[in-house]
């Protein structure tokens, strides 16, 4: 497939970039400090936008920024998989802007130029995964997505956020640094070459390795990009639940998770591709070890009574959703896993987003606490019944897509197991999201409750979210949009 280069990757990586830097300079005045960073989202979504006509027909755009070494370069590119992720966290990062203003205002936070900051340095590290052209420039943007959110993990500055933020940044680095920058330097010895395939079957490693170095890179790569939230090392994505919600919603639905389900998939396609991993017989396998991830997060959130941590172990379990559907190695297993990085974007981020809205309103995180919040904050809670309803994956909400896809995977795969494990899954989807929905609209307020009136959050905060539960509804009728883009990755 030709290759067009294209500086408009490099804009797009930079804009947040520079954001981060006028925040800075704009510190003292709020006001500036947050058109500072809504230009640099706008920016950053318009000119990825700007790259879909390209895309949709057909085009590879790249550009390389410098070259190290003969096969060993920073270079971008962008092609149908990357603008799922691109476009999704561009997008998102505009959102976010208006509701981090009405959290961190509403609750008077600290360090709100930091914390600016550094979430406009994560989506430069996110946006450069998404649009990385090789392995070494993916691991780098990685690194920089680990070492960017570390603040805003930390935020709050006590013993608690510290202890998430330090188990956060262990994790995160350890295992790439012990997992993928070795299986990294192993495949440029291989190959000559650390760039990925122009296509998704064919994968760049040499026919006739042996079998057991190509399966010792596999789980190197699966493994070590943690931030996909595999068990068992997954710890860290429940801890850095200390962070402010708008943190917690960059790194469940937008940035961080993101980037690890995205790099563990941009690697299984286009390092060992489909070809390669159905001849080696790693792709079933893979599919039931993230089975036991599925199940057994989503067993842990049921019994959960702070509501972020239930998301949190949701998140855990929905990512393996995606690893899953490309393990199954059939077009629809593929297109399913590939959709879910959009679809649960939009969900999960509006569920956090219900979350912290909840919270700033009434000061409550515990859903026992919740009984008859839903008719006080009848949008908020409308908004989390419709998102729960895309993580269950019922229609018309977006996740019914992903469902419909990865249960016809598993069919064409010929695995019952594998479809046993998504019902059953769904099953206890509902048994974690519907209580939420039904004690907020019909249980009983806590007696302490008898002479508070809560009413919705500030309208910064109830707009962003009532929008990505609308959205999250219009991709699930017309999914094309997205699909689009799915479809042309086997292509």
């Amino acid at each position: 497939m030709e290759t067009t280069p294209d500086i408009r990757l490099l804009l797009a990586i930079l804009a947040p970039l520079i954001g981060a830097g006028l925040v800075m300079a704009a510190r003292k005045r709020p006001n500036v400090r947050e058109a500072c960073s809504l230009l640099a989202a706008t920016v950053m979504f318009g000119i990825t936008a700007s790259l879909i006509p390209d895309i949709r027909a057909g085009k590879q755009l790249a550009f390389t920024v410098f070259q190290l070494l003969p096969g060993l370069s920073v270079t971008l590119r962008a092609d149908a998989l990357s603008m799922i992720f691109a476009v999704s966290a561009s997008f998102l990062w505009i959102v976010t802007i208006f509701y981090s203003a009405g959290y961190m205002r509403g609750l008077n936070e600290h360090a709100q130029t930091r914390f600016n900051t550094c979430f406009a340095l994560a989506l430069f590290g996110a946006i450069g995964c998404a649009f990385s052209d090789n392995l070494f420039t993916l691991y780098l943007f990685y690194e920089i997505v680990s070492i960017t959110t570390y603040p805003l993990v930390a935020h709050h500055q006590d013993e608690e956020g510290y202890e998430g933020g330090r188990k956060y940044l262990v994790y995160l680095t350890t295992t790439a640094k012990g997992l993928i920058l070795p299986a990294m330097v192993l495949i440029y010895v291989l190959t000559g070459s650390l760039d990925f395939a122009h296509n998704a079957r064919s994968g760049i490693l040499p026919p006739g390795l042996h079998h057991g170095i190509v399966t010792a890179l596999y789980v190197c790569c699966i493994l070590g990009f943690a931030k996909n939230g595999i068990m068992p090392l997954h710890h860290w994505l429940p801890g850095a639940m200390v962070a402010p919600t708008p943190v917690s919603a960059l790194l469940h639905a937008v940035a961080v998770v993101k980037v690890g389900v995205f790099s563990t998939v941009r690697v299984m396609l286009y390092v060992f591709g489909v070809d390669t991993m159905s001849a080696l017989n790693l792709g079933l396998p893979t599919a039931y070890f993230v089975s036991i991830t599925i199940l057994v997060a989503s067993a842990v959130a049921l019994s959960k009574d702070d509501l972020k941590a239930r998301l949190a172990y949701s998140t855990v379990s929905q990512l393996s959703y995606i690893i899953l559907g490309v393990a199954l190695l059939t077009p629809a297993g593929i297109e399913g896993g590939l959709i879910h990085i959009a679809n649960h974007a939009f969900s999960k981020i509006t569920l956090f987003f219900c979350a912290g809205a909840i919270y700033v309103a009434t000061h409550k995180k515990k859903i026992s606490e919740m009984g008859g919040l839903g008719r006080a904050m009848p949008f908020t809670f409308g908004a989390f019944a419709i998102a729960s309803l895309s993580m269950i994956g019922a229609p018309p909400v977006a996740g019914f897509v992903s469902k419909w896809y990865l249960l016809l995977g598993a069919l064409d795969a010929g695995s019952i197991g594998i479809l046993v494990v998504l019902l059953a899954s769904t099953v206890l989807n509902a048994a974690y999201f519907a209580p939420v929905v039904y004690h907020a609209f019909f249980g009983k307020p806590p007696e302490a409750d008898a002479h508070h009136h809560h009413r919705e959050a500030h309208p910064a905060m109830v707009i962003p979210l009532s929008i990505t539960a609308v959205i999250s509804v219009l991709i699930g009728i017309y999914p094309d949009f997205f699909m689009r883009f799915v479809k042309a990755v086997l292509q």
